[in-house]
């Protein structure tokens, strides 16, 4: 679901200027936490400047506590609610950097660039999720594809589909067709050489 707000994602573990890893608290996981949102965060030194990046992995991480109650026999299900909600598990959220860009009179990110950049993110630093209109913004062109298809370590085709099928919902409604046909048309340019690369994305993007 794309903001409408700005709403806290988490704070900064580590950052390079290829992507950063930030944590929060499991009991505030929500839609903010999905796989191929859209988030930002300012870099080092210059609030103005915004690098904007899709989540591509959440992990809940695990302890001791974790590890006994998995493994008992049976468990008091009131024990494992409580543990659930009450306890500061830590969530950790990775990101690909696919862009910066500076903020306007009103703190919207806009005047993106679709390339890395120029310096990390700072930790603790807090990760925001980007508004409708900073989406909307930051697909009207296409160049971050090549970022994401081209990135190592990352399930970069469902990502890519992922975020396509998140920034669809930063458009009016008969606008949203066009925007996933116009995605693909790309798509089916960078990927000529690759059929079968190019067969799979256009079926993850393809609608429903």
């Amino acid at each position: 679901m794309v903001s409408t707000q700005q709403e806290i994602v988490g704070r900064i573990l580590r950052a390079s200027t290829k992507g950063f890893t930030c944590g929060t608290s499991s009991r505030q996981v929500d839609t903010r936490h999905d796989f191929g949102a859209f988030v930002k965060v300012p870099i080092a030194n210059d609030g103005d400047c915004c690098v904007i990046g899709l989540i591509y992995a959440v992990e809940i991480k695990d302890d001791q506590l974790v590890n006994e109650l998995v493994m008992a026999d049976s468990v008091n299900p009131n024990v494992l609610l409580d543990q659930r909600e009450n306890r500061m598990v830590p969530v950790e959220i990775d990101v690909l950097n696919v862009g910066y860009g500076y903020r306007d009179a009103n703190g919207a990110v806009i005047n993106g660039f679709h390339s890395l950049p120029p310096r990390p993110p700072m930790s603790l630093t807090d990760v925001e999720l980007c508004s409708i209109y900073e989406v909307f913004t930051f697909t009207q062109r296409y160049d971050f594809f090549r970022t994401v298809i081209n990135a190592s370590d990352v399930p970069s085709d469902d990502l890519l589909a992922a975020a396509l099928r998140y920034a669809s919902q930063a458009y009016p409604e008969n606008q949203r067709y066009e925007f996933m046909v116009h995605c693909g048309q790309h798509l089916a340019r960078m990927l000529a050489n690759d059929l079968k690369r190019l067969s799979h994305v256009l079926a993850l993007i393809r609608p429903a």
